[in-house]
């Protein structure tokens, strides 16, 4: 009997992933995932992490300007009060840290996240984040960690789409102003120390003095990933893993500003096999100033995307009872066994293979 075929997904044409032939493929990878998960809590353990589990429906999803979350909708049985609007979380991000204020200390999520829109070979709408909190620690006391971490549950060279990389090797620590000074750019001069805001036309100006094809019309954060993504993330975690540190204030998000030079946010990113494997901050503790913030994000949000969610008052409560100094790291759990297992898509690693859509 031919196995059933799905209309669409990443896969359109081989078999339904429930199918015995299709999981038999995919099994050498799921086992490497499995314990890749083992050898995941095995590490944070061992460095002292307690594993946390927190709420998947939440009022608000997290803050992030540019993600789209899937919105559900609470009835209480019988009449019990009114309904409400509630979100799948993008992030376990708020949760956890509210957990550090009430004196969890160190721990670790493996959490399950939804994100409305993305799919590619790298992404999936629902996927599993690795979320690390290290307290009383800086990026240097984390990136130390997470260093320790990849060389201790991945395979000395891992490989994506044609870039290998030798995780033996010591990992780079490189700057973003260091890495957009490779291209020619000095990516600080455009970025105001007492606003944090980015100013486009110097950013324009200094690229095309570079000698970059630069875009009209983009505001300072679209001309900033632009650069990025054509210019300096290609050069990253190619023949050593990277960390990029020290990120332009106007990305700082939830990462505290650098106290020596507050045009730049205490933040990097880690980069592997050409792939973002993380994204980490020294947690900005100060409520005000993140009040602050999110507000300028919600508005920027309703203004591009329309009617969402509001500020999440209930995690600026718990800032004002006071985060202890804290790093903190997101990971992305499918993609670190897409590289643990050889695979070249998320797909090879979900045990039910893409995603989970009714055909038709």
């Amino acid at each position: 009997m031919e196995p059933p075929t799905l209309p669409h997904g990443p896969n359109p044409h081989g078999p339904a992933p429930w199918h015995p032939d299709a999981l038999d493929a995919r099994l050498p990878a799921l086992r490497r995932r499995a314990a890749l998960a083992r050898d995941t809590r095995a590490f944070w353990e061992a460095r002292g992490c307690m594993e946390v589990e927190t709420p998947c429906l939440v009022p608000a999803p997290g803050m992030e300007v540019h993600l789209h979350g899937f919105r559900s909708r609470f009835e209480p049985h019988l009449g019990r009060g009114d309904g409400r609007d509630l979100w799948l979380r993008t992030s376990p991000e708020l949760a956890i840290k509210r957990l550090l204020v009430a004196g969890a200390g160190s721990c670790f999520e493996l959490a399950r996240v939804w994100r409305n829109g993305e799919v590619s070979p790298r992404h999936a709408p629902e996927f599993t984040m690795l979320e690390v909190y290290l307290a009383g620690q800086g990026l240097e006391g984390l990136m130390e960690a997470v260093e320790a971490y990849l060389r201790a549950v991945l395979p000395r060279r891992v490989a994506h789409a044609g870039v290998e990389t030798d995780l033996s090797m010591p990992f780079e620590r490189l700057t973003v102003a260091g890495a957009f000074a490779r291209i020619g750019v000095d990516v600080l001069a455009s970025v105001d120390a007492a606003t944090a805001e980015g100013d486009a036309a110097a950013l324009a100006a200094a690229a095309r003095a570079a000698g970059l094809a630069v875009p009209e019309g983009l505001g300072w954060e679209d001309l900033f990933f632009h650069l990025m993504l054509e210019h300096v993330e290609p050069r990253l975690g190619r023949e050593r893993a990277s960390f990029l540190t020290h990120w332009p204030a106007p990305q700082a998000a939830l990462a505290r500003r650098d106290p020596a030079d507050p045009r730049a946010a205490l933040r990097f990113e880690v980069f592997a096999a050409g792939l973002e494997l993380g994204n980490a901050f020294d947690e900005l503790r100060d409520p005000e100033e993140q009040a602050l913030r999110f507000r300028r994000d919600v508005a920027e949000r309703e203004a591009l995307y329309g009617p969402g969610w509001g500020v999440d008052e209930d995690f600026l409560a718990a800032l004002r009872q006071g985060m202890p100094a804290t790093a903190g790291i997101a990971m992305g759990f499918d993609r670190l066994a897409m590289l643990a297992a050889g695979v070249p898509a998320l797909e090879g690693v979900l045990w039910l293979g893409g995603w989970p859509f009714e055909p038709g």
